[in-house]
This record gives C-alpha cells, structure tokens and sequence, in this order.
C-alpha cells in the first residue's frame, strides 16, 4: 500500500492510473510531455477509500497533506488560496480508474468568497467576470456538497434575465450577478440550513470529501452497475489552477476528440463556446459551436489545439477526447482520455490505427467493446415509409428508437419496468437522469451539443439520441412539450387530439398530438405519445416509423476475421429454424449448439396435431399424430442441415412437459362453456382431462427431458427417425450433414444409456452401415442437473459430447426459479451486493462453473475426445466466455446476433491470457 495520498501532476505518469485515476495519470503524462496544462495536484484513490473504510471520516493526515500540496501550488503560481490581491482559484475534480463522464462531482472556482471575489473583479478589472464565477462556485458548492436542488438556482437565474430583459448569461451586468450572488447565499443559508462558507480552507475540505462522496452517489453506482466497474476502485480527486474562458470575447471553452465520434472520421470534431466555463459545454445549458468556427475566431489557438490533438494522438494510439480553455488567447488543455463512441466509429478508428501502423490487429480486437457490436445491430428507420420530420436536432447517438413520450427518468423507469418502450425527452440530462437513460429506448433534449452529457452517456450505452433540438419547448412540470413550427398543414391535418398517457397511435400519427394549421403553428406533445427518434440525422418524427434491419460493416467483418485468426473457442448458434440457422451461418456460427425441437410445435398448424397426440386415449391415435407430426420434424431439419452443409447441428430431443403444449386449465374450460358443438366440446373435454393428468406441482422438476422419453418413448422415437430420415435425404442431395441428437436433462447414466441405445437402433433401421459410417450421427447429452455434473465421469461413458444448459443448471444449482427470481429479489440482491451479478447473465464462475470445470475434466478423463461446450444464454456473455476459454471448453453457443460478440469475447479471452501480442509502444509526444 502506497504511503503518499497526494502526487504532484509531474511526480505522476500514466503506469500510476489505479492511483491516480484516469484523469489524474494523464494529466501527470501531459505536464512530463510539456502541453500546457494548469498546475496543480492529485489526492489518491486510496486515500478516497481510506474516507469510506474510516466511515466517512476525513483524516487530519490527510488534510495535512493537502494542506502541504496546496502551499506548494502557492508557490508555483504565485498566488494564494484566499488572497485579498491576487486570490488562487482552483477546481476540485473527480477521476475514477475508468472513466465514468458525468458521473461524479465538479467543483469551480473554489477560492472565491466576498472579500476574494472583490479582488479578482479589482485585478481583472471586470466585475462582471468576477461576480460570474462567484454565483457559479455558489450554486456548485450548493449542489455538490451541501445537497440543494439545482432549480433552487436555476429558478432564480431565470428570473433575474426576465427582470433584466435578457435572455442570455452573457447580457447581464456586474451588478445583477452581484444581485444573483445575494440571492443565492441567501437561498443556501435558508436552504441548508447554514452559510456559503467564507472560509476558503474550509472550502477546500468540504469539496475532496464531497468528491470522495460521489463516488457512491446514485447515478454513479447504476453507472458501474451497467459496466460492471468495481464499487472498490474509489475516486482520485484533482485539484488544480483555473484557467478561465469567461474573461471575455478572447477567451473559450471546449470539447474535441481527436476523430468524430459518431463516424470514426479522422479529423477534430467537437465544439466551443465564447466566454464561457467547460460545465456550460458538457452541462448542454447553452448550444455550442462547431470546433472549424474556432479556426475562423482564434486561428493561433486553433493551430496549437490542432497540434497537440495531433500529437496526443499518437502518444496514446487512440482517438482523445480532449478539454480545453482559453484564456485570454492562450491555451490550456485540462483534461485528455480515450474518446467514447458509437459503434462503427469505433470499428473505423481500430482499423484506420492498424493501417496507419499506430496499433497491431490484436490490440484493435482487445479494444473492441462488446456493448458497441449490439448498436450494430441496431435497426434504422425504412425510409420507403415516407419519414416526415416533426423537428429535427443534433445526431448526438445513431440508432433509431420507438417509444412513448416521458418527461422524466423516474417515469422513463416506472413505464419501462411495466412494458413500455419509453423516450426520455428533457430540455437537457444531467447525471442524475441516469436511470432514466438506461430504461429508455432513446433521448431527446432541447439543449446541449454533441460533447453534453446526454450525448456522451447515450453513444456510451448504444442509445439513439437528439439533442440540441431547439425547436422544442419542453415544459416537465406540464408534462408536455411543443414544436415550434408544427408539421405542416397535410399532416397537421390528419391529426387527432387524443389525451395523451398512452392512447393508442398509429405510424406517421401520435395520439395525444395536436397541431393547427397554419404559419408559427406548434405541434404539441403530450405525455404517452408516440415518437421515433432517428440518431442518426437528429430528426424526431410523430409516430411509430417501420424500422429497417442493419448491415454489418466492411470494418465490422474485417475485426471479425482478425478475431477469427485469434480464438481458440469455436461459436456456434442457438436456432431452430432453417431461417435462424441461415441467419447464423451469415454472422459466421460454425455450428448449431442448440436446436429446440418444441419450437418446432408451436405453429398454429402443428400445434394441433400436436395436442392430438397429447390428449390420445389409444396407442393408435398417438401414432397417428406422430406419423403426422414425423414429416413436419423432417422437413425443418433437412432445411437445417442444407443451411449448415458441412457444419455440426445439434438437435436436443423434447425438452419441456407436454401441458407446455395445452392451453390453460381456465381457458379450456372457458372454451367449453362458450361451445355447443358437439365435436368441439368432445375435443375441449378430452383436452381439459389430459390436462388434469399432467398437472404437476414443480414442473421444471417434473416429467420432462429424458423422463418424458422414458415415458413415451413413442416420442422420441418418432423424432430420431425425423432426424435419420432426414440425414438420408439430403447425404443424396449432396449435402454434408454432421448430426448430432442431445438428451435433455440426464441425471443418471442409465437414463442416457438406455435412450441412447433406442436412438442407435433407430439409425441402425433406417441408415445403411455406409451412410452411419461415413457421418455417424454423434449422440450426447445437456448437463443441467447438478447430479450429472457430480457423475460426469459415468455419463461420459454413453456420450459423446457434454452440452452444458446453464440457464437450468444455474436454477437448479442457486435454487432459484429464473422467473420468480428475477421478478422478486434478483436485482435487490445485486444492488445490495449480495451477489457480484445476475447469475443468469453472467455465470456464476464460483458455483455453476466449478460444477461445469469439474464435469468436463471428468467426463475428459473418460472420453478423451469428448466434446464439451455451453449451449444457455451465457454464450454470449463475455465474462462467461473467458470463463469458458480458461477451463479448456470447445465451443459457446448464444442466439444469432450474439454471435458477433461471441467470436470478438472468444479473441479477447486469448489475448487476455497473453495480454501483451502484438502491442505496440507507445510513442513519445
């Protein structure tokens, strides 16, 4: 354990991240570099968690060493923290490990009280400037660390520029700030109860122990939650001189990464605003200008900017996102990181750094996050449909999202929980919102540019998002929102005023919309109305659109197939279709791992038959139903092997209880009431008393799987010779078929001896010795009962493959049933920690994967060829794969879509074990 608390930015250096934090490391390489960075210093992550385990305590040792680091910044800059002639003003600034942007707390222009804030107004000569910053420290202060409510201030400004008859910050005065400044300290002491502080120290201590403090703030926890950051790295707190853009018309502030965003395009992309301090930027309360203007405004400071963009560049092989200020036209940069990014950005810039030599192809496969590959798949709107746009703002986050209009994240959460697909609309997001960004399906603010808050946590989780879209006027209290300009006349026409909160609408309409016609027209938005987003262009559009499928990228298939060349691990698919299984083979399965033949039986068509043969009362009418239900089985799975010509497909033999099959007890005798026919009623009857029959207290632990083929062999019987049958008929066509039959839920040897055993003299009926020789069909079983697991070694001995079903296993080994579990207590318990994650979505490594290590070493041991691999929805989970890959499995087995990720995870597991092939150093700047 390090002794110091508190490092110098040029004591520092990137290899310290875990100590400094993100922002705190590189702000070390920047100042070893020579970029012009504001000096200052960095208290510990551990010294943060040090706060914690001492319950919120702050250690006088501690404060003596920031008290020590703080006198040597005095002496570097020449001023003095709460000096009445040339006052130090510093920030006080959040900076975990990983990066979490908008996360945590902030606080400016810490120093200034009412005797300070007289001087920097004598010293610059601008009481303007002066009484800015001092009412901007006051609502910080307020907020971050005292706990008010920002509309506390943000009431109060607005009332003060409709007294004064402005409408922007920049317009007042001096002395209204000054006003404001009375007004707020006022607000504070009645508000919380005790005064703004006139003690500058006492300021200071405050502000690192209220940062320390959010690091555990709501918004941040749900953040770590979604990206499974660790609750135990803490937060570095940087404090560091001001630099100041709101001096006046010579000065700026801004954003810029170092390639757009959005598009992976090389070139600066950000923006900026005049006169102003970073939060306005990335707060989103003012609606920037594209960084090429600053070329036109401040031409030197753009060629210095676009320099160290360029070199910084190269000294992280990565695109940076980069905060600057301008003071007086000279440049400081405050803060550099790894840029976030959409999806086939990212994808671009990986590749566009392997061929511009900067990274090797291992380092753009590590690099790839698998959140972005599900934006991919992210759908856009068919533009066939004739798209008219109600308004239309900043592309912040591409995608196209449809959902409800709500005015709120507590509401965006209340209706997602319940079903419905929401959009969050907001004049802008703040980090408190956070829940409510994660519950819906895309974000629309009135406010903000494409570096605000909104924009940046949106691109982050996959989100479509607008922001900046003026012609809004939202109004949250009334729920509501209208659009300057309305529509037009033709669609404004066809609108009917509904009453809003979910009444039904159709595409091209909302429900509760309502427009007039006519010049200056506003289209109003009620809550519960219907909105598509389109993220990629900024337009918002009344109405449920069509949406289209995506299209993998040259650069996705390009990471793909260097991700190929890495892993070890074989991705197969679960899919039951011939549609499914093309669709797999096109997003590169190797195989089928999973195909669930009673999905097979649900179509209307089949479905009958098959409740036919459950409800016969004689042997001759089951095998009726079954010699009708044969062809239909043989039929999918010829289009399922001509799919996979050459490739493995695994067909796991009936798995659920036959009442899954029969309507409810209720509804059949519903049914019966309702009819007089006599025919119908004979069959409802028939129906209702199979129904009885089956009835089972538990049936996830009743007659299904294997015991269900126990008992009517009949069944499995008839779906062996679909299989055989059709093996034979396409091997004629030309097809390479590679069979394989699973039985579902073994729990003893025996049970997959004897159904292995029928299943061999169905093949041996039906196939020549040649065809069983030249593609022998490969028989073996789903391990998801923990007694197969422990027994392993027995089963082995009558399989020839280990098909591991975690989504039962883990029910069956937490004793938890999935969907009481996840509807009651699940995410409770992973809040509280009294689970690291939701043990359905991320396997549980300590419990089920030591049952399924344990398993396969055994089972190996036995049959040394024995093919092993998970087949549950764990496949697509990249902890779960790594999982996988370390334990020596063959392959993982995930939904289509899936696939994609699963090949990336399975490269990244390799290179997670050798984390260093390929890398390249890092260059000097």
């Amino acid at each position: 354990m390090a002794e110091r608390k508190v490092y110098f930015f040029e004591e520092g250096h990137f290899g310290m991240k875990n100590l400094l934090g993100g922002k705190g490391a590189n702000l070390a390489e920047m100042t070893a570099a020579g970029v012009p960075v504001p000096p200052g210093f960095t208290v510990t992550t551990e010294a943060c968690m040090d706060y914690f385990r001492d319950g919120e305590v702050f250690s006088e040792e501690l404060w003596a060493s920031i008290q020590e680091a703080l006198s040597r910044l005095e002496e570097k800059t020449g001023q003095r923290l709460g000096d009445r002639v040339d006052p130090l003003l510093v920030s006080v600034r959040s900076g975990a490990v990983a990066s979490m942007p908008g996360m945590m707390d902030t606080i400016l222009n810490l120093g200034l009280n009412d005797e300070t804030v007289e001087a920097l107004a004598a010293q610059t000569g601008d009481e303007r400037f002066a009484y800015d910053c001092y009412r901007r420290l006051i609502q910080m202060f307020g907020e971050v660390v005292l706990g008010l409510d920002s509309w506390r201030f943000e009431r109060l400004l607005e009332k003060l520029k409709h007294n004064h008859g402005c409408t922007e910050d920049q317009q007042l005065s001096g002395a209204a700030w000054q006003e404001l400044v009375q007004q707020y300290k006022n607000s504070v002491a009645a508000a919380a109860g005790r005064p703004f502080p006139q003690d500058v120290l006492e300021q200071l201590r405050l502000a690192v122990e209220a940062v320390f403090r959010s690091w555990n703030n709501q918004r941040a926890r749900i953040y770590r939650g979604i990206n499974r950051i660790s609750d135990l790295q803490g937060t570095a707190v940087t404090i560091q001189q001001m630099a100041f853009g709101n001096k006046g018309d010579d000065c700026g502030t801004g954003v810029v990464f170092t390639r757009n965003p959005s598009t992976g395009e090389p070139g600066l992309y950000g923006e900026f605003l005049v006169n102003a301090q970073g939060e306005d930027v990335v707060a989103g309360v003012r609606t920037p200008r594209p960084i090429a203007e600053l070329q036109n405004i401040m031409p030197e400071v753009y060629d210095e900017l676009e320099t160290w963009c360029s070199k910084l560049e190269m000294r992280y092989g990565d695109m940076q996102d980069i905060e600057f200020t301008v003071e007086h036209n000279k440049l400081f940069l405050l803060q550099t990181r790894g840029g976030k990014r959409n999806a086939q950005a990212a994808l671009r810039i990986a590749v566009d750094l392997v061929r511009e030599g900067r990274i090797s192809r291992e380092e753009a496969v590590r690099r790839v996050e698998l959140p972005h590959l599900e934006q991919l798949l992210h759908r856009g709107i068919d533009e066939s449909a004739g798209a008219q746009p109600l308004a239309s703002g900043l592309p912040a986050s591409p995608g196209a999202a449809i959902g409800m209009a709500v005015f709120d994240a507590d509401t965006a959460e209340s209706w997602s929980r319940e079903g419905r697909p929401v959009i969050l609309i907001r004049p802008e997001t703040t980090p408190d919102d956070i829940h409510g960004v994660l519950a819906a399906e895309g974000i629309l603010t009135s406010r903000g540019g494409m570096t605000s808050h909104a924009a940046v946590v949106a691109r982050g989780m996959g989100k479509p998002a607008i922001c900046g879209c003026e012609a809004l006027e939202v109004d949250v209290d009334a729920r509501c929102m209208s659009v300057r300009g309305g529509i037009g006349t033709g669609v404004a026409a066809s609108l009917s005023v509904g009453t809003g909160a979910g009444a039904g609408a159709g595409a091209g309409a909302g429900a509760g919309a309502a427009a007039a016609s006519g010049k200056g027209t506003s289209t109003f938005i009620r809550e519960g109305d219907w909105l598509t987003l389109d993220g990629s262009t900024g337009r918002v559009i009344l109405g449920q659109m069509p949406l289209r499928e995506p299209v993998a990228s040259e650069e996705l298939l390009k990471v793909l197939r260097w991700a190929d060349e890495i892993r070890r691990l074989a991705v197969y698919a679960n899919a039951d279709t011939p549609e499914d299984a093309r669709t797999a083979r096109s997003l590169g399965a190797q195989g089928i791992g999973l195909c669930r033949t009673e999905h097979m039986f649900f179509a209307p068509e089949r479905l009958v038959v098959m409740q036919q043969m459950i409800a016969a009362e004689t042997e001759l009418e089951r095998e009726n139903a079954l010699a009708e239900l044969l062809p239909m089985q043989q039929q999918d799975f010829e289009g399922i092997f001509e799919a996979m010509d050459g490739l493995p497909v695994t067909i796991r033999l009936l798995d659920p209880p036959l009442h899954e099959f029969l309507p409810g007890r209720e509804e059949l005798q519903r049914k019966l009431d309702a009819t007089t026919e006599k025919a119908e009623r004979l069959h409802l009857q028939r129906l209702l008393r199979r129904s009885e029959a089956l009835r089972e207290t538990n049936p996830m632990l009743g007659q299904r799987g294997c015991r269900l083929g126990i008992m009517h062999p009949e069944i499995y019987r008839m779906q062996a010779e679909a299989v055989c049958r059709a093996v034979a008929a396409c091997a004629e066509r030309g097809v390479d078929v590679r069979a394989e039959i699973m039985i579902p839920l073994v729990g003893a040897a025996a049970e997959l001896g004897l159904l292995r055993a029928e299943v061999e003299e169905t093949a041996r009926r039906l196939l020549s010795a040649e065809q069983r020789e030249a593609r022998p069909i490969r028989i073996g079983t789903m391990i998801e009962v923990p007694r197969a697991a422990l027994t392993a070694g027995q089963i082995a001995v009558h399989a020839d493959f280990f098909s591991f079903g975690t989504n039962d296993l883990t029910q069956m080994t937490y004793g938890y049933s999935r969907d009481d579990a996840e509807g009651k207590f699940l995410a409770r318990y992973v809040e509280r920690k009294l689970l690291p994650s939701n043990p359905f979505q991320v396997l549980d490594t300590d419990g089920v994967g030591q049952l399924i290590q344990m398993a396969a070493e055994n089972g190996r041991a036995v049959r040394p060829d024995l093919k092993t691999g998970i087949c549950g929805e764990h496949g697509g989970d990249r902890e779960s794969i790594f999982f996988c890959h370390a334990i020596g499995l063959d392959y993982v087995s995930c939904s289509p879509y899936r696939i994609p990720m699963a090949r990336i995870a399975a490269a990244q597991a390799v290179l997670e074990a050798d984390p260093l092939p390929g890398r390249k150093e890092a260059v000097p700047v």
